[in-house]
């Protein structure tokens, strides 16, 4: 019999979660939560936060705000599209940038979905770019 039991880290992401879901319902500023997690960061996962969040910004019309404690951005109906996930908050050695189900990235039968992080030279920022224009439909 196997028993499945969450880390810290996974924990402390699903309590996120439910207190992301709170804060929606009170009102709460989603961008300014998404600017905080960003902020909260340390090393090369803020640098890499922060040109995501650019990068974000400057090609989509999608909104920021957190999933899972995680910087995150959704499309006009409130549904994830892309979240960055630091290196650092599930103790593993790159950071993520993970489209989920919104995402508008389908072809064929296999598509990536998530993309390993380490750096992001200028040459790595144009392919995130025009893979977020693809995901959001532009």
């Amino acid at each position: 019999m196997t028993t499945t039991t969450f880390s810290k880290e996974e924990k402390a992401a699903i309590k996120a979660a439910v207190a992301e879901k709170k804060a929606a319902q009170e009102g709460a500023d989603a961008a300014a939560a998404c600017d905080a997690a960003i902020a909260a960061m340390t090393g090369i996962d803020k640098e890499l936060a922060e040109t995501f969040h650019r990068l974000v910004a400057e090609n989509t019309s999608l909104a920021a705000k957190t999933w899972y404690g995680m910087p995150a951005y959704a499309d006009a109906d409130g549904k994830t599209v892309v979240a960055f996930k630091p290196g650092s908050k599930f103790k593993i050695r790159y950071a993520t940038i993970e489209f989920q189900q919104a995402a508008k990235l389908d072809d064929g039968r296999l598509w990536p979905v998530g993309f390993a992080v380490t750096q992001l030279d200028d040459a790595d920022q144009k392919r995130i770019a025009e893979v977020l224009r693809a995901a959001v439909g532009d």
